[in-house]
C-alpha cells in the first residue's frame, strides 16, 4: 500500500515538472502536449470517488500556479476525474472491472486503454481549450487546437504508459 503511494507522489511530481518542459512546445501554434493528466488516468479504479476529485483538483491547481491560468485546468481535471469511472465502464465490463486495479495497456489490453485514454484525453483538451476560448467566434481555432492536442497528448501518453507500466500487472 505505501509503495504504491510513494509510487504514485513521484509519478506526480515528474509529470508535473514535465508538464511545465511540455508547456513551452506548441506545434504550428495549435498543438500543445498534456502530460499531467496521465495520472488521473493511471489513478485505481476502485480508489473513492472523493479522493480521485481532489487528486484531479490539486494537480490542476498546481498547473494553474505555474501557468497563471486562473482555475482553468483545475475545472477541466475535476470534471475529467468526474466522468472518469463511467468512461472506464463504458470500455470494461463489469465482471473484468475488478481484475483491473490500476488501468494501463498491460492490465486493460492496447484497444480497451486507447479507447479509454483517448475518450478522457479528448474530453480534457476539448474542456481546457472551450474554457480558453470562451467564445464561438473563431471556432476553427479552437476545434484544430482540440484535435491537434488531443493527438499529441494520445502519442506521448502511449509512451509514458509503456515506460511506467511493469508487467506485474494482470492482464485480461
Amino acid at each position: 500500500m505505501t509503495k504504491t503511494v510513494i509510487q504514485f507522489i513521484l509519478l506526480f511530481l515528474v509529470l508535473i515538472v514535465l508538464q511545465l518542459v511540455c508547456n513551452k512546445i506548441v506545434l504550428f501554434n495549435i498543438a500543445m502536449p498534456v502530460v499531467f493528466i496521465y495520472l488521473i488516468l493511471r489513478l485505481p479504479v476502485n480508489m473513492h470517488g472523493g479522493w480521485v476529485l481532489t487528486i484531479a483538483f490539486f494537480s490542476g491547481l498546481i498547473i494553474d500556479i505555474f501557468n497563471n491560468t486562473p482555475g482553468m485546468n483545475a475545472l477541466a481535471c475535476t470534471l475529467m476525474a468526474a466522468v472518469r469511472r463511467p468512461v472506464f465502464n463504458l470500455f470494461v465490463s463489469r465482471e473484468n472491472d475488478m481484475n483491473i486495479p490500476i488501468p494501463s495497456v498491460d492490465s486493460m489490453g492496447v484497444g480497451d486503454y486507447f479507447k479509454y485514454m483517448a475518450t478522457l484525453v479528448a474530453f480534457y483538451c476539448a474542456l481546457i481549450f472551450s474554457i480558453q476560448a470562451f467564445s464561438l467566434h473563431d471556432i476553427m481555432l479552437t476545434l484544430a487546437r482540440i484535435a491537434g492536442s488531443s493527438m499529441l497528448s494520445i502519442i506521448i501518453i502511449f509512451g509514458l504508459d509503456s515506460l511506467v507500466s511493469t508487467r506485474r500487472e494482470k492482464r485480461l
